[in-house]
């Protein structure tokens, strides 16, 4: 009876397995006919475009701004942590159109930027006011602004570099091992 009941299983088994197998056949044979009609086609030099691709268009010039910065790094040097630097990046819109900076966001949270919220017209200037807060910062630092605006491309990136070097301990008097035993 044992026989019998296994013998029975291991048919079961091999009869889902080959229709499991020519399902998945058939779906081979599906992909590989449609793979041979995109090669005649390419064959025939007409070319085809996939369903989801998008249109892209060159932006118009005169519906976009230029940023003309002076200086896109700015180098602080060497400062003593816990000093604060501010640096005023100004720019010339060389652009056809009025200028629009939509958003400016700082890599950390030492950093703060300022910048003009109007639209700059053609051929007028604009500023970037960078702020950074060294406190708690040592080492070299190189923090950035990333400006989004109605330019091409529409990212632009400024930067400060310098260095942080670690505050010092106070020197104040008082036992330096811990209490002294009598």
């Amino acid at each position: 009876m044992n026989y019998s009941k296994i013998t029975v299983w291991m048919l079961g088994v091999s009869l889902v397995l080959t229709g499991a197998c020519s399902q998945g056949g058939e779906d081979k044979d599906d992909r590989i006919e449609a793979l041979e009609q995109k090669i005649s086609q390419l064959e025939q030099n007409r070319v085809v475009t996939p369903n989801n691709a998008q249109n892209v268009q060159a932006a118009d010039p005169s519906s976009i701004g230029a940023f003309a910065f002076e200086e896109e790094v700015f180098d602080f040097g060497t400062i003593e942590e816990g000093e604060v630097i501010e640096h005023l990046f100004t720019f010339e819109n060389s652009g056809q159109a009025p200028l629009v900076i939509s958003n400016i966001q700082a890599s950390c949270g030492c950093t703060s930027p300022e910048w003009t919220k109007t639209p700059i017209k053609p051929g007028e200037e604009g500023f970037v006011k960078v702020v950074f807060n060294s406190t708690g910062k040592s080492g070299v630092q190189s923090p950035t602004v990333t400006i989004q605006a109605n330019t091409s491309p529409n990212v632009t990136r400024l930067r400060l570099k310098g260095s942080v070097n670690r505050k010092t301990a106070s020197a104040s008097p008082g036992p330096s091992a811990g209490p002294v035993k009598r």
